[in-house]
């Protein structure tokens, strides 16, 4: 029998026979004022800061909260089953934790009480290169937990090169290429504050760690800090991309590439001929470009175009567990969630994640049955009409 993820809603209910509640709310859309409450604005506005005036943020949850769900009666949802395959694992549930950068900004913990959290309720972490912690003590941390590596793509094709050997012998099995961040966004949050970590040193574990980055400076890096900084600042990010470059990642790396920051059908099935394994329709949370095209009215479009030759995930926005049946709805295969577990992860650690990871999936298995469904493979666009803007 598949495990009922609705159970949890009981057991907070059983709790309170004692006296007992939550430490933090179930509707984690609250999450992040508590955080703004509870940690500096530097910290907080680079987690929830978005691209110029926010509108791509805003528009990422118009655009789901404009589709309504259309629940259908009298259907056998006793027993449901929310297992589903992605990129050749099968997973408890349709969700990853999304990597997001610099974690000890929110809890001295950091990503490894992340990944700990992920591994505990059997769903993928994926570890942003920008993490403050090595990939390696990540792995570490989470035993035999599923793990993918995110890349931000480096100037330098050794540090590249040195990154994926190190995340296949840390025994991450899956490659997400952060495309959508050649540079950096104006991110009025973080600009007001003159507020950037990495030039403090944040957020550079990985780099400050790995043999073909520490090649490059004349000193150590505890000699010379800054000189490290700027060592990394030159090399993290690379415009100059374009895809036949793909054939790079391809050849140092023997497991699945996905693609994060697809909006355009038309980059799908280049990213198909390139001989990649999915793509991520994102637009980083609305941290790029100010404007954008919000990420659920882009997925239809991907997923029609490429659903058939990629595995299609669905990033940006997600809050709750309609959130996700709607992402599914329009042609994801599984979601990632962000900043709802990075303010979990501030607010209480490695049992804030839990919180949110088993929130949400509490959340989306009693809107799946109340929907009239037992399992995500059914859900189509027909299960939803879009309210005119």
């Amino acid at each position: 029998m598949a495990k009922h993820w609705a159970d949890f809603q009981y057991e907070i209910y059983l709790r309170g026979m004692t006296g007992a509640v939550p430490r933090l709310p179930t509707d984690l859309s609250r999450l992040e004022e508590l955080t703004e409450q509870r940690l500096g604005p530097g910290p907080v506005g680079y987690v929830a800061g978005s691209a110029g005036t926010g509108s791509t943020a805003d528009a990422n949850r118009a655009a789901l909260d404009r589709r309504r769900i259309v629940p259908r009666m009298l259907r056998d949802v006793a027993e449901r089953d929310l297992s589903v395959e992605v990129l050749g694992h099968s997973l408890p549930a349709p969700l990853a934790l999304a990597p997001v950068g610099v974690l000890s900004l929110m809890h001295p913990d950091a990503e490894p009480a992340a990944a700990r959290a992920a591994a505990a309720q059997g769903v993928p972490y994926i570890l942003s290169s920008a993490s403050s912690t090595p990939m390696e003590q990540v792995a570490e941390a989470m035993g035999d937990g599923e793990r993918w590596f995110q890349l931000y793509w480096a100037k330098d094709r050794e540090v590249t090169r040195s990154f994926l050997h190190r995340a296949k012998a840390a025994g991450f099995t899956a490659l997400f290429v952060t495309l959508d961040t050649p540079l950096l966004a104006w991110r009025p949050r973080d600009l007001d504050q003159a507020y950037l970590p990495f030039l403090r040193g944040v957020g550079t574990a990985n780099y400050f760690t790995d043999p073909a980055f520490t090649a490059g400076l004349a000193k150590p890096v505890h000699e010379d800090p800054d000189a490290a900084v700027m060592h990394f600042v030159g090399m993290f990010a690379d415009p100059a991309k374009t895809w036949p470059d793909l054939a790079f990642l391809r050849e140092n790396w023997d497991g699945p590439i996905v693609l994060k920051g697809i909006l355009h059908p038309q980059d799908a099935l280049l990213a198909a001929e390139a001989g990649m394994d999915g793509v991520v329709v994102s637009n980083h949370g609305g941290r790029q470009v100010a404007g954008s095209v919000a990420a659920a009215d882009a997925l239809p479009r991907v997923a029609q175009a490429a659903g058939d030759r990629l595995t299609v995930l669905f990033d940006s926005g997600i809050r709750t567990g309609d959130d996700i049946l709607k992402a599914l709805a329009l042609g994801a295969k599984s979601v990632l969630v962000g900043r709802p577990y990075a303010y979990g992860l501030g607010l209480d650690g490695q049992a804030g994640v839990e919180h949110v990871i088993r929130c949400l999936l509490a959340e989306f298995d009693l809107t799946l049955a109340l929907s009239g469904h037992s399992r995500p493979t059914t859900l189509t666009a027909d299960d939803l009409i879009e309210e005119s803007a």
